[in-house]
């Protein structure tokens, strides 16, 4: 995909948000103008582990989708303040829908990974839970809308109705949440019970609102990379990020359900 972008080839897409970071270092003409939604990564272990917290994971392999991820800075920082050393844990970098499948074989000991992929292992009995993100760092962002400079410049009404549609869409699926589980189950090419799960239990397992992006929490996860040398520069914020298309006023989409279909019971 960031090559995809690069080349011109993408002009809107959903990037882990320290992945959308370095395209700007890199000079690519990226810019962050929405969130897709907060929280929903969650780390697992195998289920007969004994581990109850990451202490107990010295000696283990993780599973993390990227070392562009947030998810890999934000676990560096939970083990910067559980006390646990950087070479107590080894990381393994796994495609997400691989990563049930690899802790199911011991392949790994834990993964750290955004939804649905979590809730597969813990319906199968496979996986269970150690954290959820919103446990670790409220509000976790993982991914961010990104758009470029040439799709804002030439169809900026294109753009401003890309970040409406999300705004809405989420507004309706925070107070529709069994019927959310019906239209993303196909999109996500999961079983409508996995999707369903990550909708409700816990009910705040991800969030799709307060999906504006502020300056701080993103200079948050700017200066967390640079300290991991993801970044090699500092990023002004006001090159980053695109205010002009966030609405002041959301209001939950008008989705008709008469066809929607499932994928599971």
């Amino acid at each position: 995909m960031a090559e995809a972008f690069k080349a011109g080839r993408l002009q809107a897409c959903f990037f882990i948000a320290p992945l959308a970071m370095k395209l700007r270092e890199q000079g690519v003409p990226a810019k962050i103008a929405y969130l897709g939604h907060r929280d929903g990564s969650t780390v697992m272990v195998r289920a007969d582990s004994a581990a109850r917290s990451l202490r107990d994971l010295r000696g283990k392999t993780l599973g993390i989708p990227s070392k562009y991820s947030n998810q890999n800075l934000v676990i560096r920082k939970l083990m910067e303040d559980e006390g646990v050393g950087p070479q107590e844990i080894s990381f393994m970098e796994l495609p997400p829908p691989d990563m049930p499948g690899a802790l199911a074989v011991g392949a790994i000991d834990a993964y750290f990974i955004g939804e649905p992929h979590a809730a597969r292992a813990e319906l199968d009995g496979t996986g269970r839970v150690l954290y959820h993100v919103k446990d670790i760092w409220p509000r976790f962002i993982s991914c961010v809308l990104v758009v470029s400079e040439k799709l804002i410049a030439e169809k900026p009404e294109v753009v401003a109705d890309l970040v409406r549609g999300i705004a809405e869409s989420g507004e309706w699926a925070e107070g529709h949440r069994l019927e959310a589980a019906k239209v993303a189950a196909p999109y996500f090419r999961q079983d409508e019970k996995v999707v369903r799960h990550v909708l409700t239990t816990p009910p705040d397992r991800v969030s799709y609102r307060m999906l504006t992006p502020t300056d701080d929490e993103l200079q948050r996860i700017h200066d967390m990379a640079i300290r991991a040398g993801i970044l090699e520069r500092p990023i002004a914020m006001s090159d980053l990020i695109e205010r002009r298309f966030i609405p002041t006023e959301i209001h939950a989409a008008k989705i008709d359900m008469t066809d929607a279909g499932t994928t599971g019971q």
